[in-house]
Parts: structure tokens; C-alpha cells; sequence
């Protein structure tokens, strides 16, 4: 696979061809995910759960960040590398700055931050000095405790206008893509159409530009009760290249997701 850029997830979308992204924490998986031609790779804050075993993303820092986001680049494959910067680690611009270096100069080729319209003054600063930026909305979970738990945002009506003008808000101040994480197929659709830039989502829907998924749900492994927005590619007696694989494929002909597996 030819190394993948923010550039050439812009030119997919205005192709109308759809991407593919999951989380991966070490080179291992790494080079596993790329070589099956997943676009993007995920370290997210994710590892806090799916690795650590902790409940929430919240204990997962900066450094522990840094350290899976360097293993990652070892084993990458042309995969463009997206990295999480973790709970309170952008609550300033120089903060955010800081710490986006951080796992830049760790490998990330972008970082990711979750919050609305109000990080629009940090994403310009990081966007002005060279970082570019994803911006997660609507089920954000670094925000788990004053959501009151990991629901579904953007059912009212205010709330989804609101979710479209963050959207828009952002794009503007510089940020280069977007991920939207459990909202209702025809608002995710409705962002997606609404910005110029790439949009990630899970549990949005099949419209948006791209799927993601943490690895361990897709392959089956995470204890516990599985998300709706998941599907175990580890069925019919695939490998785990073939199940990488399959993921990728069916995220591209817009086969996955299908309808159960996104909210109304």
C-alpha cells in the first residue's frame, strides 16, 4: 500500500470511495492491519480498556500514548497513523500543543481530540503549526461521566443542529477530519454532507466517508457485552489476516455497516 495521507483521504471522499480505520497498539498488529489495506490506523486511548483493563479511557496518559504510538510505526505498512491525545491533556492550548508533539514525534501522522466548537481555538494553533487534527464528536468518551454513561447524542432535534454547526465550526478552524462516534445514521449523514473534509464513523451509520472499530471487538476478544455498531469478523473460520481483511473490504463496498448496526 502506498502511504496514505490526509490528501489522499480528501481525494476518496470527493471520489465517493470509502476508507477504512481500526484501533491497533502495537507493531505486531500494526503490520498486520496496514498490509490488509486498512487506510488508518487508530491508537486510541481505547488501550485503556481494551489492554490496561480499566473501565473508562481516563486513566490512560500521554506517555503510555507515545510508547503504543512508536510501537505502531515500527510495524506500519503505509497505514496514515492517528493518535489519541488522552483525558485532560489539551485543557490549554499549550497543553495540547505540547502533548501533540509528543506523539507526533512518536510516529502519529495526526492526533485526535474529542469536544465541540470550543476547541476550535486549539485545533487552529495545532493546525497552524503543522499538526493536523481529527475532531471527535457526539458520544465522546473521555466525557463519559457527565454524559452520564455511553449514550447515544444527537436525537433531539437542538442537539443535532448543534452537532452540524460543531461540525462545520471545526472544519473551519483547521481541523482535517472528523469522527463521529454513536448518533443517528441520518445526522451523521447529514454532517458528512455538510463538511469538505473526511468523516469517520462508528456507530453513525453507513453514509459517512469511513468505519472504524476497535480491533479487539472486531476480532471477537473483548470480554463482555458487544457494542451494536460491532460485527465479529472472526466467523466462518477466518484467520486474522482474513478477518483484517474482510473488514477492510466490506467497509469500502459499504457492505458493513449495515442497518442493525446503527441507531435511528
Amino acid at each position: 500500500m502506498k502511504n496514505i495521507t490526509l490528501h489522499t483521504l480528501a481525494q476518496m471522499k470527493q471520489e465517493g470511495k470509502k476508507f477504512s480505520c481500526l484501533t491497533a497498539y502495537d507493531a505486531c498488529f500494526s503490520q498486520l492491519v496496514s498490509e490488509a489495506g486498512v487506510e488508518v490506523i487508530l491508537v486510541g486511548d481505547s488501550l485503556g480498556m481494551v489492554l490496561q483493563g480499566n473501565d473508562s479511557t481516563l486513566p490512560v496518559s500521554v506517555e503510555e500514548m507515545a510508547y503504543h504510538t512508536a510501537c505502531v510505526k515500527r510495524g506500519n505498512q503505509g497505514a496514515l497513523i492517528m493518535a489519541d491525545l488522552p483525558f485532560m491533556s489539551y485543557a490549554t492550548v499549550e497543553q495540547a500543543m505540547d502533548n501533540s508533539a509528543a506523539l507526533m514525534q512518536a510516529g502519529a501522522h495526526l492526533v485526535k481530540l474529542e469536544g465541540a466548537a470550543w476547541l476550535s481555538d486549539t485545533i487552529s494553533a495545532l493546525s497552524d503549526r503543522g499538526i493536523p487534527v481529527c475532531a471527535h464528536l457526539g458520544l465522546t468518551p473521555q466525557s463519559v461521566n457527565k454524559l452520564g454513561g455511553y449514550k447515544v447524542q444527537g436525537r433531539e432535534n437542538d442537539a443535532a443542529q448543534a452537532m452540524i454547526d460543531d461540525a462545520i465550526a471545526l472544519e473551519q478552524a483547521g481541523a482535517g477530519m472528523l469522527l463521529l462516534e454513536c448518533v443517528p445514521s441520518v445526522l451523521a449523514k447529514a454532517i458528512t454532507d455538510a463538511v469538505t473534509v473526511p468523516v469517520i464513523g462508528i456507530g453513525a451509520g453507513v453514509d459517512t466517508d469511513a468505519q472504524v472499530l476497535v480491533l479487539h471487538d472486531m476480532l471477537g476478544i473483548t470480554p463482555g457485552r458487544r457494542p451494536k455498531f460491532v460485527k465479529n469478523y472472526m466467523t466462518d473460520g477466518r484467520t486474522i489476516p482474513e478477518a483484517l481483511a474482510a473488514y477492510a473490504s466490506e467497509v469500502s463496498d459499504a457492505s458493513f455497516p449495515g442497518p442493525e448496526h446503527g441507531f435511528e
